[in-house]
């Protein structure tokens, strides 16, 4: 069959394919001719929104991309930014949630393999992983499956890869429950004189097929990605993936020697809508065509037609553009590596994609058409907030039952303080994720710092394993260290979507200012439901405006990302249930010395403990807070604000602090606020704290004080030797955003909580602390035996 040939199709079938209607009637106007099968489904793959971003492209224009280190910016395989002496850093994170809601374990695994192509495909050596999860409840035994899943899947791909997974975050929400989120990030350190673009260029260049072979698995997962989840989604397991980490190794290996032998003129790593999008894609970005033959792409499976090898998305598979007469050279090295590598194409002067099978042409189709010139959708928002959001911001805490020093009194009767704190202890999302990352190889490499669970950031240090063209000394600074987070508390951005977007960039930087590194960059992962209903798409803009404006004030540009939308699972009635607004930031950070770090633990009894930010006398409501969903049930309010001018102060102090080595802990107020923060330090450090709160019973609820979330808080500690010096600091630079807590005290006396005129809030040794939080998560799987003897 010919490109020319008409091919009327229903509109069950153009549905099939992800597309609308008169996006089909727009597709028959470009090509001035009624589509084939095979184009058919190009289009569909490359228009889904996984692909394209229809609906959000216009509002991810507002976001800062430009910033004095930003070396590679959005459009490319991921962002790159210069660390200085020579060092550049390649990150990105993408999304794999739909393909882990129908398969958990290869649809986690293969989110990782893939986001590691988009690494090493820059020419980065990949030095780190980091994962971004989200569940239902997991008291639910459909939780626990996907949970245990997606964990082993992550576990198994990066340990065989040979890539630390060194930190991340974990949460439990219903809102979750039939469609959860998958996000991973990498890092990489560049090894290459030239950063690896993907953009084709020199006409008559050869096109190289390199790495695994094509099968029929993955089809359509790009269409796959882009709509809701229903019961009949367990049908699409042919949309997920299988990967093969050990081949993935071989495949980083030859590509690292490939780009430095100067012969690739671009790389493009075939991830969702495999061979369609990278034809396309490196076709658009060069302003060329690319020719390609079908018959030459080694086959795992027989009999398959062009519509399958187009759409195919099985792993570990590149598309090169090398200089001509210098392809034998390259796929002597992939054969070395024991991988597939062969001419399969073409690069052409028309600016098209044309492919052929079988002697004849299959599909032809303008690049531009599937990789740039795409449809976009300019929706309408909402002139003001949906119902849903209005009625939450009227909550006030004159709702709850009145505080005393005791505690509070609940339906089941009076809650102390202690009683309470436990409780939040062992809530799944703020309790310890030690069975999640000890599964997961985090000292590979041999370069991690702070170990998962020991600090707000994961720090690794930056040691070449190969010679690197640019490095300004042969020897290189050893002491330099990357800093790296992943967050965004989902609740915050459902009740109010540009206040929690402000507060998820905030937040992350305030994590890596916590290790003592300075924020450079961030790469978002948009998890949101459908765009095109009102309040999704409300939520989508409104997160973007407030992501691009804390990018914005912290400085921190953003160089790339993923959008995914349509997280929605239709319930039993059809009806689309949408996930909670998630937009992920993953922030790295530089640490000019690694010897200048410090954890969240306490280290030595005697030390001072302050509280950096709004003192504890301030008003900051419950509102959004894990407190009031835990303990009352309640998911209202409003977020805490975000005030950059604090945050830009309190996370300056706080990096001067630990570089000038007054600082020996320095942990930041999240979830659960200062009390939880502080039964964490004394955790992480085996050592008690005696602590010292100044509440006036008629201006301040003793919740709100324990648990209220904000203010730009963070908790240090500090040597007694090094205290005047310090306060001489903080009141230069804090004036009087800033006050003594009290003291860390040894092993016997757990945490105490006391008010000014020495009434008891709360006193918990530190063995029921670290029982409730190390064992909550393994004890609703049934496994705390195991986990406690490890």
């Amino acid at each position: 069959m010919t490109a020319t040939s008409p091919t009327p199709f229903s509109p069950q079938e153009i549905a099939a394919e992800g597309l609308k209607p008169e996006e089909y009637a727009e597709i028959v106007r470009r090509l001035g001719r009624e589509p084939n099968k095979a184009e058919l489904g190009m289009f569909g793959v490359m228009w889904s929104e996984h692909c394209c971003y229809k609906n959000s492209r216009p509002l991810l224009k507002q976001f800062p991309t430009e910033g004095p280190r930003i070396l590679v910016g959005p459009g490319e395989n991921a962002g790159v930014v210069d660390l200085g002496d020579g060092l550049q850093l390649a990150f990105k994170i993408e999304s794999h949630n739909h393909p882990s809601a129908v398969e958990p374990f290869q649809g986690a695994a293969t989110g990782v393999g893939g986001i590691l192509r988009d690494i090493f495909t820059m020419g980065a050596r990949p030095i780190a992983l980091l994962n971004s999860l989200r569940f239902g409840s997991l008291e639910d035994a459909k939780t626990q499956r996907l949970f245990q899943g997606v964990v082993a899947g992550i576990s198994h791909y990066g340990n065989c890869v040979g890539v630390p997974t060194i930190g991340g975050e974990v949460y439990f929400d219903s809102a979750y429950s039939g469609n959860p989120l998958v996000n991973v990030m990498a890092l990489g350190l560049m090894e290459t004189s030239e950063i690896v673009k993907s953009g084709a260029s020199g006409l008559g260049n050869p096109v190289l097929y390199v790495g695994s072979t094509t099968g029929r698995d993955g089809m359509g997962g790009a269409s796959f990605a882009s709509a809701e989840l229903s019961d009949q989604s367990i049908d699409d397991r042919p949309a997920v993936q299988v990967g093969d980490p050990f081949l993935e190794k071989s495949l980083i290996e030859a590509c690292l020697e490939a780009f430095k032998t100067g012969a690739v003129v671009a790389a493009q790593d075939m991830g969702a809508a495999g061979i369609t999008c990278s034809t396309s894609e490196m076709a658009a970005k060069g302003g060329v065509g690319i020719e390609l033959d079908l018959d030459k792409i080694p086959a795992r499976e027989t009999g398959m037609v062009p519509y399958e090898y187009l759409l195919s998305e099985s792993q570990e598979r590149m598309l090169f553009v090398a200089h001509k007469g210098r392809e034998q050279e390259l796929i002597d090295i992939f054969h070395r590596w024991g991988l597939q590598a062969v001419v399969a194409g073409t690069v052409i002067a028309e600016p098209i994609v044309r492919i052929l099978f079988q002697g004849e042409i299959a599909a032809e189709i303008p690049a531009e058409a599937l990789a740039e010139n795409t449809p976009l959708y300019n929706r309408e928002l909402l002139a003001e907030p949906p119902e849903y959001a209005r009625q939450a911001w009227e909550w006030t805490p004159d709702s709850l039952p009145a505080c005393i020093t005791a505690g509070i009194e609940l339906q089941g009767g009076l809650q102390s303080w202690n009683d309470i704190l436990l409780t939040l202890l062992d809530t799944p999302t703020i309790a310890s994720k030690n069975w999640v990352y000890r599964q997961y190889d985090h000292q590979v490499q041999n370069n991690t710092v702070i170990l998962p669970g020991g600090a707000d950031a994961a720090v690794i240090r930056l040691r070449p394993l190969e010679e690197i063209p640019n490095l300004k000394s042969k020897i290189p600074n050893l002491k330099l260290g990357v800093a790296a987070t992943v967050d965004c508390n989902p609740r915050y951005v459902y009740l109010d979507p540009y206040e929690g977007a402000k507060a998820v960039v905030a937040e992350a930087a305030r994590n890596l200012s916590c290790v003592g590194a300075e924020p450079l960059a961030v790469t978002d992962n948009l998890n949101f439901g459908s765009p095109e209903k009102p309040i999704g798409y409300w939520q989508l803009a409104e997160a973007c405006r407030g992501l691009a404006e804390g990018c914005r004030e912290l400085a921190t540009p953003v160089t790339g990302g993923n959008v995914s939308l349509y997280n929605e699972t239709l319930d039993s009635q059809g009806i689309p249930q949408p996930i909670y607004p998630t937009p992920v930031v993953g922030m790295v950070g530089l640490i000019p010395d690694i010897t200048k770090i410090c954890g969240q633990g306490w280290q030595a009894s005697g030390d001072v403990i302050y509280l950096l930010g709004l003192p504890l006398a301030s008003k900051i409501s419950l509102g959004a807070s894990e407190y009031l969903a835990t303990i009352h049930g309640t998911v209202a309010g409003k977020p805490p604000q975000v005030d950059f001018d604090l945050e830009r102060r309190v996370q300056k102090v706080c990096r001067e602090g630990i570089r000038n080595g007054w600082i020996r802990s320095a942990h930041d107020s999240a979830e659960g606020g200062v009390a939880i923060a502080l039964a964490e330090c004394c955790i992480a450090g085996n050592l008690g704290a005696e602590i010292n709160l100044e509440i006036a019973p008629t201006q301040n609820r003793v919740d709100e004080v324990l648990f209220a979330e904000g203010g730009a808080r963070i908790i240090v500690s500090v040597t007694s030797a090094q205290q005047g010096m310090w306060e001489s600091y903080l009141q230069e630079h804090l004036s009087q955003q800033w006050q003594i807590l009290g003291t860390v005290g040894n092993f016997e006396t757990g945490l105490g909580v006391f008010t000014t005129d020495n009434q008891v809030l709360i006193k918990v040794n530190i063995e029921d602390m670290s029982d409730r939080y190390s064992h909550a998560i393994a004890r609703r799987l049934g496994n705390h035996t195991t986990i406690s003897e490890s």
